[in-house]
Order: structure tokens, then C-alpha cells, then sequence
């Protein structure tokens, strides 16, 4: 018997086992994960839905519920914090984490989902009981009680501070955005409030799954007989799911004939592919090659034209995913582990060379939503000297005449055109190439010669890339 079921009964109230929501624990269950391991949601999330389903019986709804209460919660965590400021008496840093993570699961079920506020409430309520106790559960409570006295609306009005006064912090508020990074974007993206508000709210927006039909291998035909397929808008080897899905449905997914991939994703590659050359146009490079999307899709096309691609990426388990990516290609390929700093590669040796070097992450806050609040500023001046090191070797192993295609998954100016015009000034012997003629009906490209993609306006991650022809 347990110490619980010992406990002396009040009179009139009788004792009542809490009651188990697996859609709910699931998602407590992933938050805790990212935050005490510091996981990705994207990775944690899905075995503990094939899990779900396997024990608990778990249908599409309930999947989707648990998906939507991860990553909202995480999308709107500092919104939700500020809120369970104004209702908490003491400040959040002292809340046990399980606590908070229990609340802002209530909170977002409250402000953000058409859950009536008595049955969020009255789930979040049994949640904490379950995984935190009875009185824990109390202090959920009556926490929930006083968030659900007004909207979200309401709320934002109430605790974030005037536009008027601190435009960036209001919009670090409202739209759930470390300020730094709220600055950051609208310092990339320029122009005025619209653009910027525009920006944070596709940030907050889950961002269409989709897949890419790997050329010679799949075709976008039979990936548009799955169920709620589209077109994509851009890239020709595209499909969007737009309903969401499981890719691993999918049997050319399965078969490695097509994978998930970022349409901006694919933008770069194709734009480094039909990149002209003078010369020959035989030995390919993705020189930052993990986890070999883009190289599964350079090697496609490589393949079509009778090129080979090398696939360099350091870290060996990386390496390993490079090689699961690219298992079956046509064409011929090789995959190494190497360092892009000190390449085992001779100078010169290269036609095209791809380097999607490491960087924040700033592009993608869609689909890794806790990336926005492990990041910080100081983290720029680690990746700088990487960034512009990588850049420095592929201009030197591209041959003459060939084109080196630089790009990161941020926007930030300090990882994108800050590193190309310092290498630029540095080595005379390159010249940047108007990349936006090679993104054929893609509108708001900008001024160029590099191009920047946006959630807002392109619907894809925010992908930067510069192309630069090595010339002597």
C-alpha cells in the first residue's frame, strides 16, 4: 500500500487517484528532457510519440495535441514567463524547473490553443499531480486561476512594456525573442516595425514539413500522391506536406530516394549547381558536408552530369549520417571525416565547393524553437574565426574559374556578409557572383550579389548564401 493511500481522508473528500493523461506527460516528459539535457525538441520528440502510440494507444489527434504543447510552449516561453511573473510571488529563478515547465504547458493551453480554460486548467491540474504531487498541484493551481482571468492580449498589454518606450524589448515580449536576438534580426533585416513584427511572427508559426525528390531517384510526381501534398513554391524538386505527416510513411523517404529537407535548403544547392563556370565541371565539394542534406541532393545532381562529389564533415558520427544520406546515389561519391580547416584535399582540386558552415542557428528558431534561449551573443565570437577559416579553404580549393558557395542557417550580418567581405578584402584573387538569377521566380531577393532568405516572405529558414569566383 502506498504512503499516499495512507493518508487520513477529510470528511466529504474522499480520496481520488489522480489520472493518468499520456498525451500530457508525454509533452512534460520532452520539456524536461530539453531542458535538463539540453535535447533538441525535434529529436527527443519523436521516439516518445512512437512509444506513446506503441503503449498508451495514442491516435493522430493526441500526437498532434502533444506535438502543438511542446513546441508552443517552447515557441512562447519568454512570453509565458513574463505572464508567470506578474502571478507568482516570488521570482520564476526560484520555481523548481518541473514546476515552471508544468505551468507554462498550462499556460499555453490557456493563451494559445481553443482548450476551454476550465478543462486547461483542470489537465494541468492533474498533470502536476502526477508528476509533481498534491501540493504542488495546489500551487499549479491556483497559478492557472489567475492567468485565466484575462487573454493573451490582455496579458501582453499588461506586461510588456510600451513600443513607444523600448520598441526592442516590447517586441522581445510580445513575440517570445531574446532581445539581443529580436535585435539582431531587425539589424539583418532593416526597413521598419512591419517587417520585423512579420519576421518574429513566422518564427512562431510550425513551419511545413518538407521533402525533397532527389534527382534521378524520386520524382516530385510521387511524392505529390501522398496525402495533403503540394508543390513546393521555389525549389522544382520540392513537395510540401501541408498538413503536417510522418516523412517516414513516405516509401521514397524510406528508401533514401527523397528526404526532408528546407526548401531554402535546397535553394542553396541548386544555386551552387547551375552557378556558370569557366572550365570543366567534374569534381564537386560539400565541405561542411553533416547532416548531408544538402550533400545527398549536390550528389543528385552531380550524378546527372557525370560529376563526383566529396563529402567532408569532422565530427565521424556526422560523418556517418553523411554516408546514410547519400547510401545509394548513382553517381560516384566519397564520404570522409576531415577537418575543413586543414583539408587532406590539394589546393585547387575542385570545380564547385559548397561550405554550410556552423553558425547559430538563427534561421532556423521554426524548427528548433529552444535554440532562441540557449543561444548568446558571445556565441558569434566563437564561430567567427571558424566561419571565416572554412570560407578561406574553400576559395583555396576551388581551382581558377571554379565557384565557391558560402552559407549559414542565420541572418545575423556578423555570420554572413561581415565574414564574406573581410575574406574578400583579404584574398584579391575572388570576386562575388550575382547569386539571384540562380533563384529563378524567388521574389525579395534584395540588392545582391548575396541573397538572404526569410520565413516571412519565402516561407523558408532564413538561409543566407554568397557565391564567389575564384579568378586568378
Amino acid at each position: 500500500m502506498s504512503d499516499q493511500s495512507r493518508r487520513p481522508r477529510k470528511p466529504g473528500k474522499p480520496y481520488r487517484r489522480p489520472k493518468k493523461d499520456p498525451v500530457r506527460i508525454l509533452a512534460f516528459d520532452a520539456l524536461r528532457a530539453v531542458d535538463e539535457r539540453d535535447a533538441y525538441a525535434n529529436l527527443v520528440l519523436p521516439p516518445l510519440l512512437r512509444k506513446a502510440r506503441e503503449r498508451d494507444g495514442l491516435d493522430g489527434r493526441d500526437t498532434a495535441l502533444a506535438t502543438e504543447l511542446v513546441y508552443g510552449t517552447l515557441r512562447r516561453q519568454g512570453t509565458y514567463d513574463a505572464i508567470l511573473s506578474a502571478c507568482v510571488d516570488r521570482p520564476l529563478r526560484e520555481v523548481d524547473p518541473p514546476v515552471l515547465d508544468v505551468l507554462s504547458l498550462g499556460v499555453h493551453q490557456l493563451l494559445a490553443t481553443r482548450i476551454p480554460s476550465h478543462a486547461a486548467v483542470s489537465a494541468t491540474v492533474e498533470l502536476a499531480r502526477v508528476v509533481l504531487g498534491d501540493g504542488r498541484a495546489k500551487f499549479v493551481n491556483a497559478v492557472l486561476r489567475k492567468v485565466a482571468q484575462d487573454d493573451l492580449d490582455g496579458w501582453l498589454e499588461r506586461v510588456a512594456p510600451p513600443y513607444e518606450e523600448d520598441p526592442e524589448d516590447h517586441l522581445a515580449v510580445v513575440h517570445s525573442h531574446p532581445r539581443w536576438v529580436v535585435s539582431a534580426l531587425w539589424d539583418s533585416l532593416g526597413g521598419g516595425r512591419a517587417g520585423i513584427e512579420d519576421l518574429l511572427a513566422a518564427d512562431n508559426e510550425r513551419p511545413e514539413v518538407t521533402l525533397v525528390a532527389r534527382p534521378g531517384r524520386a520524382t516530385t510526381e510521387e511524392l505529390l500522391r501522398q496525402e495533403s501534398a503540394a508543390p513546393g513554391r521555389w525549389s522544382p524538386y520540392a513537395v510540401r506536406l501541408t498538413e503536417g505527416g510522418e516523412p517516414g510513411a513516405v516509401e521514397a523517404v524510406r528508401e533514401g530516394r527523397a528526404g526532408v529537407q528546407d526548401e531554402g535548403s535546397q535553394l542553396v544547392a541548386l544555386a551552387l549547381a547551375n552557378a556558370p563556370l569557366e572550365g570543366p565541371d567534374e569534381r564537386w565539394l560539400d565541405g561542411c558536408a553533416g547532416p548531408g542534406g544538402k550533400a545527398a541532393l549536390l550528389a543528385a545532381l552531380a550524378a546527372e552530369r557525370g560529376a563526383a562529389l566529396l563529402a567532408s564533415e569532422k565530427q565521424p558520427h556526422r560523418a556517418g549520417l553523411v554516408a546514410k544520406a547519400l547510401a545509394g546515389n548513382p553517381g560516384p561519391y566519397q564520404v570522409i571525416a576531415a577537418d575543413g580547416t586543414r583539408p587532406p584535399w590539394l589546393p585547387g582540386s575542385f570545380d564547385r565547393v559548397l561550405m554550410d558552415v556552423p553558425c547559430t542557428g538563427l534561421g532556423a528558431l521554426r524548427r528548433r524553437p529552444e535554440a532562441r534561449w540557449r543561444r548568446r551573443p558571445e556565441d558569434l565570437e566563437g564561430f567567427a574565426p571558424l566561419q571565416r577559416s572554412l570560407l578561406r579553404t574553400a576559395l583555396e580549393s576551388v581551382r581558377v574559374g571554379g565557384v565557391v558557395g558560402y552559407a549559414t542557417c542565420s541572418p545575423h550580418l556578423a555570420e554572413t556578409r561581415a565574414v564574406v567581405d573581410d575574406v574578400l578584402k583579404q584574398c584579391r584573387n575572388a570576386e562575388l557572383v550575382d547569386a539571384r538569377p540562380l533563384l529563378p521566380g524567388v521574389p525579395a531577393l534584395g540588392d545582391g550579389p548575396d541573397v538572404q532568405l526569410w520565413p516571412h516572405l519565402h516561407g523558408t529558414d532564413a538561409m543566407y548564401l554568397a557565391l564567389v569566383r575564384r579568378t586568378a
